[in-house]
């Protein structure tokens, strides 16, 4: 599927929304595949941490619910949402869910995971909880996998450089 940018790219929030990634455009953004019940699924609160502290600078996470490995998303919309609300306090942008790998994978993830769109961090998704940080201006500038905890100081230094760098302005 060819693409200009990720911006072009829209889907539905977890309320069933269609939302276009063009709103985020200027910010950092963190795109994390997520699931209920996985080992990683504590991440939610280092997620809700990083969000937190960086939102005010231009930064957002946005959360897409996959069930795509092992069955660990097995919710609905409105279960995953208030499962994140009352375990972990999310108050990032959550997505309805979708895949990220296979035949229904979702064009985001296509976006994120083909050589041509992301030469530097393609890739298939290994599992739950793979973390890509988009820069201000669209281009994805760091990956890390479910092992990398959010809160990790080399995740810290890629969000921060990210946010130093000013979004371009046209004209």
């Amino acid at each position: 599927m060819a693409m200009g940018s990720i911006y072009d790219i829209s889907i539905q929030d977890i309320d069933g929304n269609e939302v276009s990634l063009s709103q985020y455009r200027g910010q950092v953004m963190m795109i994390v595949n997520v699931a209920s019940k996985c080992g990683f699924t504590g991440q939610y609160a280092d997620l809700e941490a990083l969000y937190e502290k960086y939102k005010g600078q231009g930064f957002v996470i946005l959360g897409f619910p996959s069930n795509d490995f092992l069955w660990q998303e097995p919710g609905s919309n409105a279960e995953i949402k208030q499962f994140c609300m009352i375990n972990y306090g999310v108050t990032f942008p959550m997505f309805a869910k979708i895949s990220v790998k296979g035949r229904d994978k979702h064009p985001l993830y296509d976006y994120l995971t083909d050589d041509k769109t992301n030469p530097r961090h393609a890739g298939k998704i290994t599992w739950n909880f793979n973390k890509f940080l988009v820069g201000r201006n669209g281009t994805i500038v760091a990956r890390f996998d479910s092992r990398t905890k959010p809160l990790n100081a080399e995740v810290i230094k890629e969000i921060e450089a990210a946010l130093s760098i000013p979004p371009k302005t046209d004209g």
